[in-house]
């Protein structure tokens, strides 16, 4: 269809291995697809806790469009400056420091025109400076002075927080996605208002593992309740995500997810 936008957003990619499938399959998914937007959630992308400079650099570079971010954006002191200068590296627009520097809005030029990319936390079980939905008003109306591609990033814990934003927001975005937990669902579908919606993307990592750490660790944790450090595992790696089908006016027609292993 000529009208046709086509967006790729990929789930939290965890550790180096995670990078390293993505950085394979990425490449690989852009030539299958085709996307217009490609957009990668990266804040598990070192050592299953925050995201380097070289690893922003090289998710850019290998085609993503926009990163995204979480809870552990900040847990890096060099990702810092990439938030302050690259405007096409998010973080969640109300973490919870108030002062942090980069941005939760993106606008992108693309092949297909400009398209907007939202990245929100939750604030259920999660530290947030700001109710999402008190926020996610402004910057929705931000980006529909650019256009009316809008894609959102809900980096949130809760179920029912992430459904209850894509209801908020559906027929004013394009897409709704959820990342955070690692487990992909099965709940893909266009809203009744013409928004996209998934309550999580999965994992882009080990899936042999607890949401992508070593599982030894985290039983030895339940079973004992002793520490350890949470280092991520190495076998049973994919890539997930989801495509979004959209016309150039930003009403979604079709979501399908994307569960690739690394062969």
């Amino acid at each position: 269809m000529s009208e046709a936008f086509i967006a790729l957003m990929i789930g939290d990619v965890v550790g180096g291995v995670g990078m390293r499938a993505l950085l394979v399959v990425l490449p690989e998914l852009i030539a299958e697809h085709r996307p217009d937007l490609v957009v990668v959630n990266a804040e598990n992308a070192a050592d299953g806790s925050g995201t380097s400079p070289r690893q922003a650099q090289e998710l850019l570079a290998a085609g993503a469009d926009v990163l995204t971010g979480g809870n552990h954006s900040l847990r890096r002191a060099p990702y810092l400056e990439v938030l302050r200068t690259n405007s096409r590296v998010l973080r969640p627009a109300n973490l919870p420091q108030p002062g942090a520097p980069g941005s939760g809005l993106a606008i992108v030029e693309t092949a297909a025109g400009q398209a907007a990319v939202i990245n929100l936390q939750g604030a259920v079980f999660m530290d947030a400076a700001a109710n999402p939905f008190a926020i996610v008003d402004d910057l929705v109306a931000a980006a529909a002075r650019h256009t009316p591609l809008i894609f959102v990033d809900f980096h949130a814990e809760a179920t029912s927080e992430k459904v209850a934003m894509g209801h908020y927001l559906d027929g004013r975005v394009t897409a709704i996605v959820g990342t955070h937990t690692h487990v992909p669902t099965a709940d893909e579908h266009v809203l009744a208002g013409g928004s996209a919606y998934i309550t999580d993307l999965g994992m882009t990592g080990p899936h042999e593992s607890v949401i992508g750490v070593n599982t030894a660790t985290i039983l030895n944790r339940f079973l004992t309740g002793a520490p350890g450090r949470f280092e991520p595992a190495e076998d049973g790696v994919r890539v997930q995500g989801v495509l979004i089908a959209a016309t150039r006016d930003g009403c979604a027609t079709a979501i399908t997810r994307i569960d690739r292993p690394l062969s």
